[in-house]
C-alpha cells in the first residue's frame, strides 16, 4: 500500500477515535471541530463561510486554488443564474482544509459582474464572502441539496482517499435578500471528515 494510502487510513482512524473520545465532534454541515471542554453543544445551523465557522472553533482554514479564471456561461449554468448564456462568469475551485487536513473540494460559480478584480484576489486565504460583503453584496440564504456519491480518481487524489470511498456532495445556490443569485456551488466533503446534522419536526395533525 502506497504511503499516502496508509498516512489516510491513520488519519481516519486517529479522527473516528478522537470523536469517540469526545475530543472531536461535528458542527451542522461544516465537518470535524474540536470539541469544547466538558460541553456537547450543538451549533446552530445558519449561513456562514467555511473561513468563518473554522474560526469561530478555533481552527485554521486555509484552502488550494485549482481554478480561478473567468469563463462563460454554459446554459444550465445560465438558467440556474437567471442570466443570458455566454455571460461571464468566475469559476473558482478550491480545496478547503482544517489545519492540514483535507475536508472538501469547493467548486463555486459567481457572476463576473458582481466584484471587479476577482481573479486578483487570493482565495488561499481570502474568504469569498468577505469579497462580497465588501462589494456592499449580502449572502442571506441558501438553497441546498446533498446526495451520496463515490469519490472518482479527482477527488480522491486532493482528498487522500481511495477511489469508491464515499463522498457528501453538496449543491447549493446562495442569494441575498432580493432573492437574487449570488453564487452557486459544489462542494464535495469526505464522508468520513463531515457529518451533516439537522431534525425534523411533525406538526400537530389538524381534528
Amino acid at each position: 500500500m502506497p504511503a499516502t494510502q496508509h498516512l489516510a487510513r491513520d488519519l481516519r482512524k486517529a479522527l473516528n477515535q478522537l470523536v469517540q473520545d469526545g475530543l472531536l465532534n461535528a458542527s451542522h454541515g461544516r465537518g470535524w471541530y474540536v470539541a469544547s471542554a466538558g460541553s456537547n453543544k450543538e451549533w446552530p445551523n445558519s449561513l456562514e463561510s467555511f473561513s468563518e465557522t473554522a474560526a469561530r472553533m478555533g481552527l485554521t482554514s486555509s484552502s488550494t486554488v485549482l481554478t480561478s479564471a473567468t469563463r462563460h456561461a454554459s446554459i444550465d449554468e445560465a438558467e440556474e443564474f437567471s442570466i443570458a448564456p455566454g455571460t461571464l462568469l468566475f469559476a473558482l475551485d478550491r480545496v478547503r482544509y482544517l489545519g492540514d487536513v483535507p475536508i472538501a473540494i469547493d467548486f463555486t460559480r459567481i457572476p463576473a459582474n458582481l466584484v471587479p478584480d476577482f481573479e486578483k484576489t487570493d482565495f488561499r486565504t481570502a474568504s469569498l464572502y468577505d469579497v462580497l460583503l465588501r462589494a456592499g453584496l449580502a449572502p442571506v440564504r441558501a438553497d441546498a441539496t446533498i446526495e451520496a456519491r463515490e469519490a472518482d480518481a479527482y477527488a480522491a487524489q486532493h482528498l487522500d482517499l481511495e477511489i469508491g470511498k464515499p463522498l457528501l456532495v453538496m449543491n447549493q445556490l446562495v442569494v441575498d435578500a432580493a432573492d437574487k443569485p449570488l453564487f452557486a456551488s459544489k462542494i464535495q466533503y469526505s464522508g468520513e471528515r463531515y457529518r451533516l446534522r439537522t431534525f425534523f419536526a411533525r406538526s400537530t395533525p389538524r381534528r
